[in-house]
């Protein structure tokens, strides 16, 4: 009987590559995020490696996200395995400029040579490595990569942290044949974005999906790192799917309601102000050092020609700022959240933006004072101070 045969016969798993290590690196990095780190389940604290043709596949899976991504290698013996993916990443880091070469030894331990440098890792049985679902073969929507990556960066910061608001644990996107939406809220404020005048392929109607924080997070990380123009967005009853280029981010989709935006969006804000967004952030980060920190309150008046921020707490004292602004609307004083209004203004950047109040009472509006190519507002509830 040859070798080979004698081998799987036995159910001896093979599998031994040479790859690059700075390919190799760059997909490890991108997978960091996804590798469980506080697991009670081991083998999601490791990398499903797969070897075949000239390319090397590799799995990254907490159960709810997953990230399956692959870079060229030398494939000697087609085969899989599972390595520590924390160790890996950091060994593979302190290791020289080189080739790497990867071989499956007996009992699920791995051999890593490089240079002059030898290492063996104890990994697991591949049977034990989750499966994935296929990427669906119909109801593939093309969206712009720029465009999506824009849109998570300026709703991305407003969902909600804590876990018992379950369906605010995301954002909701929304596609129309001619328009692409995203929303995010929290309960306190909401980011809504809106663009136009793109086509959508295949959807008629609206598509409504609520995106898991962590996958959002994630796909910012994918986004920001790739030259590719058009991401494949897909769905099925139960999981997300985004393709990136060579990258697959998978996600399990959040279920449940999410609230009726379109109610909270402000109808009759009359007062209107504009004023540069670097020195409204400058002013508020000051004067909210000042503020109480469980609320973070800082108290913004609105008098003729200036805007009066404000902070004080019996703890640190108390401090106040101004700026100058084209104002002659009747006097009005609100409080908000700092941290809230210094969220937006970071996602916004450069440039004016413009406040949009009606009372102290009812939820102010920020928006972006140029720039038609997307619709941007964002709504914050007063506070009491």
């Amino acid at each position: 009987m040859p070798a080979e045969a004698l081998a799987s016969a036995a159910g001896t798993a093979t599998m031994e590559i040479t790859v690059s290590k700075f390919e190799l690196l760059r997909e490890l990095t991108a997978t960091q995020g996804v590798v469980e780190r506080k697991t009670t389940i081991p083998i999601l604290s490791n990398y499903l490696f797969e070897a075949g043709g000239d390319k090397l596949s590799l799995t990254a899976t907490d159960l709810d996200l997953s990230l399956r991504t692959s870079c060229n290698a030398k494939v000697k013996k087609e085969g899989s395995c599972t390595i520590p993916a924390r160790k890996l990443h950091d060994y593979v880091k302190l290791l020289p400029d080189a080739d790497i070469t990867i071989k499956l030894l007996e009992n699920h331990w791995v051999s890593i040579r490089c240079g002059r440098s030898n290492t063996k890792m104890v990994g697991m049985a591949r049977s034990n490595f989750p499966g994935l679902p296929p990427f669906p073969n119909a109801g593939v929507v093309n969206v712009p990569a720029q465009v999506l990556r824009g849109m998570i960066a300026k709703t991305g910061f407003a969902i909600a942290n804590e876990e018992s608001r379950y369906t605010l644990n995301g954002a909701l996107l929304v596609l129309k044949p001619e328009s692409i939406t995203m929303v995010a809220t929290d309960g306190h404020r909401l980011a809504h974005i809106e663009r136009g005048g793109e086509k959508f392929e295949g959807i008629s109607g609206e598509m409504k999906t609520l995106i898991p924080k962590k996958a959002m997070d994630e796909l910012k990380i994918l986004l920001d790192s790739t030259d590719t123009d058009v991401i494949e967005f897909a769905k099925d009853e139960s999981t997300l799917f985004f393709r990136i280029g060579p990258r697959l981010l998978t996600s399990r989709q959040l279920t449940g309601q999410f609230p009726n935006y379109e109610a909270v969006l402000p109808k009759d804000n009359s007062k209107s102000v504009s004023v540069d967004a670097e020195e409204l952030s400058a002013a508020i980060s000051r004067v909210a050092q000042f503020a109480d920190e469980r609320s973070r309150a800082v108290r913004l008046k609105l008098d003729k020609g200036e805007m009066k921020l404000s902070a004080s707490s019996s703890e640190t004292g108390e401090s106040e700022d101004s700026i100058e602004i084209s104002y002659n609307g009747e006097s009005l004083t609100i409080g908000f959240n700092a941290q809230y209004i210094i969220d937006f203004l970071k996602a916004v950047g450069a440039g004016d933006v413009r406040l949009e109040l009606k009372d102290a009472q009812s939820a102010g509006q920020l928006r972006p004072a140029e720039g038609e190519e997307y619709n941007y507002r964002y709504i914050v509830m007063p506070m009491r101070i």
